[in-house]
């Protein structure tokens, strides 16, 4: 068969009833625009809402838990192993959180092939000091550069340089809700006192942001060597290991191994954030769900324009098959119409939902919780402009498919005769 005779058909078909072929391409354009922009917008919400939490959590982190004594004396004793011991208020263990031989474990860490990166940390509580009233919160210290690489820790510095950390002997960042509790500036210098009753000074060399409020009003950053000091441990004293996966998804089965082959608590990013993990993916699927309903609207009505195009044309349809034209010959012509509005809906529909996300891009989002984010968030991933043409031209395809197999079997004779 002649296919050029047959796409010149359908193009005359489409021009006879130009206006259709017009409303059936804009429910198209409108539909695919929707998707492409809804779907960017929620992903780069989503990518957003991860980076306050996910990107400032390692993949593993290794701590020693202190938890209460799981064998008893009293299971110890033959005479009662049979027996069913209950013993109330249980001690935890005579355990520090440090983390013993921790330099070699680190040395292994570097050498496994899976692990992207580590960074070492010690977290202790403390009390900040203003006048008579004392702060309850926490200083992390962190390896400034190993921070910053891993968790892009300078994105959340507001004041000051995440270096100076490093540099300056005896220095400490504060969180911008602490700061305001303080009244503390950069320079400035803060009294704590740590959990053992030893009372210290740092100087203020930056205040970050992290948008979560919690944090940000009670916790501090200062290297890890002026927080042993504060600690008056030695310079071997690390309480987590954080790390970072080349792979996120192995997590699980990593931390496990990590957990057992080193015999301290390994807890994995899937496990700590579950349920943020779960908004996200709810999300997510509200995002496809709504899409895609917009172009299955927008496919029901090509069906119904096509439907009414091939009722109308159903004397041109029977001179077709009177002429020598098969059933399936009319199926390509009607098929054919229904494939160009989907690709032109669709071409269209992603050349308009790009500029909706470069206007959504554009347009300022300022909130004191993010300073770092200057204007709505937008995702450009390609996966969603070719989901949306693959959809379209389906959508597309169905609709003009359907009809026109019902008029293929339609007997030219009855028509005529009709007519």
């Amino acid at each position: 068969m002649n296919f050029k005779l047959i796409f010149s058909i359908a193009r005359s078909l489409m021009l006879a009833r130009w206006r259709q072929t017009m409303v059936a391409a804009f429910g198209v354009t409108f539909g695919i625009a929707m998707f492409v922009s809804l779907l960017s917008f929620m992903s780069g919400l989503n990518d957003l809402l991860d980076g306050l939490i996910l990107n400032r959590t390692p993949h593993i982190r290794l701590y020693n838990e202190i938890q209460p004594t799981a064998d008893q004396p009293i299971d110890m004793s033959d005479t009662h192993k049979s027996y069913h011991n209950f013993v109330k208020s249980v001690k935890p263990k005579q355990e520090r959180p440090e983390i013993y031989n921790n330099m070699a474990i680190m040395n292994f860490l570097k050498s496994d092939n899976r692990v992207l990166g580590i960074a070492p940390k010690i977290t202790t509580q403390v009390f900040y000091n203003v006048g008579v009233i004392d702060l309850t919160g926490a200083v992390n210290g962190i390896d400034v550069e190993a921070e910053n690489s891993l968790f892009n820790f300078q994105d959340y510095v507001v004041e000051g340089d995440y270096i100076d950390l490093k540099n300056t002997p005896n220095s400490i960042m504060l969180g911008k809700g602490l700061a305001g509790k303080m009244l503390a500036s950069i320079g400035d210098v803060i009294q704590l006192t740590t959990s053992r009753g030893e009372r210290t000074q740092l100087k203020v060399v930056g205040i970050f942001q992290s948008g979560l409020q919690d944090a940000d009003n009670t916790q501090s950053y200062a290297s890890i060597i002026t927080t042993q000091k504060l600690l008056g441990e030695s310079v071997n004293y690390i309480t987590d290991i954080q790390i970072k996966l080349k792979d996120i998804t192995m997590a699980p089965q990593i931390a496990r191994e990590y957990g057992k082959l080193f015999d301290v608590d390994a807890v994995d990013i899937q496990t700590a954030n579950s349920q943020f993990e779960t908004g996200s993916s709810v999300r997510s699927i509200i995002s496809y769900a709504v899409g895609i309903t917009l172009l299955i609207v927008a496919g029901f009505g090509i069906y119904n324009i096509l439907n009414m195009m091939i009722y109308e044309k159903m004397d041109s349809i029977a001179i077709l098959k009177a002429t020598g034209f098969s059933g399936k010959d009319v199926n390509r012509i009607f098929t054919s119409i229904a494939l160009s509005i989907g690709i032109l809906g669709g071409l269209l529909g992603l050349i308009l939902g790009f500029s909706l996300s470069l206007i959504i891009d554009q347009i300022p989002f300022n909130t004191a919780s993010l300073p770092t984010i200057k204007t709505y968030p937008i995702n450009y991933n390609p996966r969603f402009y070719m989901i949306g043409i693959c959809f379209s031209l389906l959508t597309t395809y169905l609709a003009g498919y359907l009809p026109s197999r019902k008029a293929s079997r339609v007997d030219p004779v009855i028509i005529i005769r009709g007519k």
